[in-house]
């Protein structure tokens, strides 16, 4: 049972890190990776708490942009950046400015929510955020303790998704930049759930050849937001591309109703993951 990529409270997920690691260890996984959105916050938490039998994969989600290119629609998309050294001095910068870039776009969101009438405040979404990182959850779960809706799905179905008046963008990272400064860090780049089209606009395969090209190590293809003929197309151009697969949980707690190690990945999938980082070590609890 391995699970590469969960979120805690250093990013939007609800589960403290060492809750996150003592869940994992209950939910009998043998490899779990702390991938908080463009944040290490919660790694030292994680380490400490690690339990006896559980293997832990620091990691980072990267939020990042497909390259403009003349007639080629600009389209967002996440980096999982595993065993990178967090102290590499690019890519410490290039994160904390993803990260700046999350605390503003959340509060303009909450501005124009104000300005609208709902009753949702920046100091409410900062409390449910505690240290971790600003995100849209943070947001809907405000609204949910305001009343305006019942839950956070039902916030990002009307008011959170792109279409909405109240959507913000934020500044992304190019995303082959992003693979080639995770290679420099010594870390193993995986394009998150690549052909997730509930997300909206996904990259076509000739973007995600130039990402092999740049360095990308693999794809995660089994994800609670692709059904099994996108998993099988992502398979055929791993393949394709000489790329491993992995599968993930994309755990946030009780903002998403899925559980830890509901999808996992290959034993040799995790194998090649270590083999090429030279960032990082896995700690071993």
């Amino acid at each position: 049972m391995i699970d590469l990529h969960t979120h805690s409270t250093a990013s939007d997920g609800t589960d403290t890190p060492a809750e996150l690691v003592r869940a994992a260890a209950g939910a009998g996984l043998r490899v779990v990776a702390i991938t908080d959105h463009d944040t290490t916050g919660g790694w030292d938490a994680a380490v400490a708490a690690l339990p006896a039998g559980l293997t832990l994969v620091r990691g980072a989600e990267l939020s990042c942009v497909s390259h403009a290119v003349p007639g080629r629609v600009r389209t967002t998309l996440h980096l999982l950046a595993y065993l990178f050294d967090p102290f590499h001095p690019t890519f410490v910068a290039e994160r904390r400015s993803l990260r700046e870039s999350r605390l503003e776009r959340g509060q303009q969101i909450v501005e124009r929510m104000e300005a609208d009438g709902l009753p949702v405040d920046w100091p409410a979404v900062r409390e449910l955020a505690g240290d971790g990182t600003v995100g849209r959850p943070h947001i809907a779960r405000a609204l949910v303790r305001a009343g305006v809706v019942g839950s956070v799905d039902e916030a990002f179905g009307r008011l959170l998704h792109p279409s909405s008046p109240y959507y913000v963008p934020k500044a992304d990272l190019e995303v082959l930049t992003a693979v080639r400064l995770v290679r420099s860090a010594g870390g193993v780049p995986v394009f998150a759930h690549p052909l997730a089209r509930r997300r909206g606009r996904v990259v076509l395969p000739e973007v995600i050849a130039e990402m092999a090209d740049a360095g990308l190590a693999g794809l995660e293809a089994d994800h609670p937001d692709q059904d099994p003929a996108d998993r099988a197309e992502v398979r055929a151009l791993a393949q394709s591309l000489g790329l491993f697969v992995t599968g993930s949980s994309d755990y946030h707690g009780s903002n998403k109703i899925v559980r830890l190690g509901q999808e996992g990945t290959a034993q040799e999938s995790y194998e090649r993951i270590v083999a090429e980082a030279t960032g990082l070590e896995p700690v071993v609890g």
